[in-house]
């Protein structure tokens, strides 16, 4: 089947035109339930039960779930319907219509990642002739780009189920089998304020605070010599001490001080071990300083995630794109499919370097081997599941 461009185009310039900003900030944050709609509407003539739900204390977020066929295996196709907010001013064209520049599909979302459900519509219809032995289901979440409450919501559910799913992050149509986790940690001093000719009329929290940095990094550099991992470009867990706010006069002591940092853990590390770590640490600074120190979540987090390199879905991934599986920094929801028990790797069309900023395009030459490869990954484990596991040797397109 031919790839149809104007057909791609114009669903995707409809799922653009529907503005699904999610943000920590209640004056950006919106609804996505109109972006949902389109697709459910698609997914339905296509033959596909489709449930909307509700993300739990999020008004205006739900997910969609969209399911064809049955059985216990399958495959899940999963992308989120939200956007970042946007920059208006900095566009050179209207961010929520799409248009076509030099072989590039702009509009906010086009590449991260409305871009990917156009080309699973499409990859849907190239292989529709053949019937499913195993579930094909495709889903879209709620808030990825902010609290990642939609898969949050679907863990909780346990749902979906199925044995593989691919998270269609814009990746360059590479397969990515791992990817570091995320903590946005607040650290906040509690002292006392006192006229500063006399220090001891009160305790000093920017002090305080000097000696939790020092042990933050501190840590930091234990956790770095202590794990690596060569798949990744910055090959050891990050920490970024990213801001800082604390006092109101010189002539005053400080009462109050504060610290926002993010952690950036490698797979086989624990979020939850690390934060109970720092913990632990900040404990003998708060009871030397005679402050409270109190250690709080910004950010749920997410967890690193890795998917075994001998995986069926990552050989059948490989031998499909051409490419050696491989690693990337930012986070995706991976983990929380994973934790319902399936094959999960990220691999979509696009660049990650395009997503977050102005002008935001899709190249329209990553468009026909996508639906190529999806449409490939449907045949293998939905249409023929049975096909032998053990796959040939990737040779990687990569000079």
């Amino acid at each position: 089947m031919t790839f149809d461009l104007k057909l791609y185009s114009d669903q995707l310039a409809q799922l653009v035109a529907q503005p699904s900003v999610s943000c920590s900030d209640p004056q950006w944050d919106m609804g996505n339930r109109k972006v949902l709609d389109l697709l459910a509407d698609w997914l339905e003539a296509r033959g596909f039960q489709c449930e909307l739900l509700a993300v739990p204390g999020k008004s205006g977020k739900h997910n969609l779930i969209a399911t064809k066929g049955s059985g216990a295996g399958g495959l899940v196709l999963s992308g989120h319907s939200d956007t970042v907010p946007y920059d208006q001013n900095r566009w050179q064209s209207d961010p929520f219509s799409l248009t076509e520049r030099d072989g590039k599909l702009y509009g906010l979302g086009a590449t991260d990642m409305k871009g990917f459900f156009p080309a699973v519509l499409a990859a849907i219809d190239a292989v529709a002739d053949q019937p499913l032995a195993q579930p094909l289901i495709v889903i879209a979440t709620a808030d990825e780009e902010s609290s990642m409450s939609g898969a949050r919501a679907l863990m909780e559910l346990g749902r979906p189920k199925a044995r593989y799913a691919v998270i269609g992050e814009p990746t360059e149509l590479r397969p990515v089998r791992m990817h570091k986790g995320i903590m946005m940690e607040s650290i906040r001093v509690r002292g006392a304020s006192g006229h500063s000719s006399n220090p001891a009329l009160g305790k000093n929290a920017l002090e305080t605070m000097h000696g939790v940095i020092s042990e933050l990094l501190t840590y930091r550099s234990e956790l770095q010599t202590r794990y690596r991992n060569p798949g990744f470009q910055v090959d050891v867990p990050t920490m970024n001490l990213g801001c800082i706010h604390g006092g109101d006069n010189p002539n005053r002591i400080c009462a109050e001080c504060e610290l926002h940092f993010d952690l950036r853990a490698l797979p086989g590390m624990d979020n939850d071990e690390l934060r109970a770590a720092i913990y632990r640490r900040l404990r003998p600074i708060a009871e030397r300083s005679g402050t409270d120190i109190v250690l709080s979540e910004l950010f749920a987090g997410v967890e690193p995630f890795e998917q075994d390199e001998h995986s069926a879905l990552v050989k059948a991934c490989e031998r499909l794109t051409g490419h050696t599986s491989e690693a990337v920094a930012f986070a995706t929801e991976a983990p929380f499919l994973q934790s319902l028990g399936m094959e999960t790797l990220v691999l979509g069309p696009g660049s990650i370097n395009q997503a977050h900023q102005p002008d935001e395009f899709i190249d329209i030459q990553q468009l026909a081997p996508a639906v190529d490869i999806l449409s490939g990954l449907i045949d293998r484990f939905c249409i023929q599941p049975d096909t032998a596991a053990s796959e040939a040797p990737v040779s990687d397109k990569r000079n």
